[in-house]
């Protein structure tokens, strides 16, 4: 497996990873998928230390990771958010933990001090994913995203990168 920066050309496969997730989990509180053209606009807003890495299997795409400012005030600048994304035919293989440990070294030598991951729908395996990362819980946000017919908590973990 090879982890590396995402390409433009890559943006087909990270969208079709990432529409899976709109379909069909609480991962996202997307509700409309990502057109080709949306997808290209995010991909081409990240660069430097908010680029985006990629897991390459076969020559494939399977799977991405980003750091996205967390909040836009000035004083929040040495935090960001995170996302990793692993295709449903992948998972279970460590691609979701090496992506991680890859965009938090990212972080790291690009100067954050701090990240922030919000985990929707309850999902444990995420969670015991940034925990082995060094994540801890610092809160859930109670029922504030309404998708597939229910309201979704989102629970919030933290890493300091020191």
């Amino acid at each position: 497996m090879l982890i590396r920066l995402a390409e433009q050309a890559d943006s087909e496969a990270i969208r079709r990873i990432y529409n899976q997730e709109v379909r069909q989990s609480a991962a996202t509180f997307d509700l409309v998928e990502r057109t080709p053209e949306d997808q290209d606009a995010w991909l081409s807003e990240r660069s430097g230390a908010f680029s985006v890495l990629v897991a390459e299997l076969d020559n494939l795409v399977v799977g991405f990771a980003a750091l996205s400012p967390y909040k836009e005030r000035a004083a929040y600048r040495t935090t960001v958010e995170n996302s990793v994304y692993v295709g449903a035919g992948h998972r279970g293989l460590g691609i979701a933990d090496r992506l991680l440990g890859a965009l938090l070294e990212v972080g790291r030598t690009s100067g954050f001090h701090s990240v922030i991951a919000r985990i929707g729908g309850g999902n444990a395996a995420s969670m015991a994913l940034h925990a082995k990362h060094g994540f801890t819980e610092v809160g859930v946000e109670r029922q504030v995203g309404r998708k597939f017919g229910r309201w979704q908590d989102v629970v919030v973990m933290q890493a300091l990168l020191e």
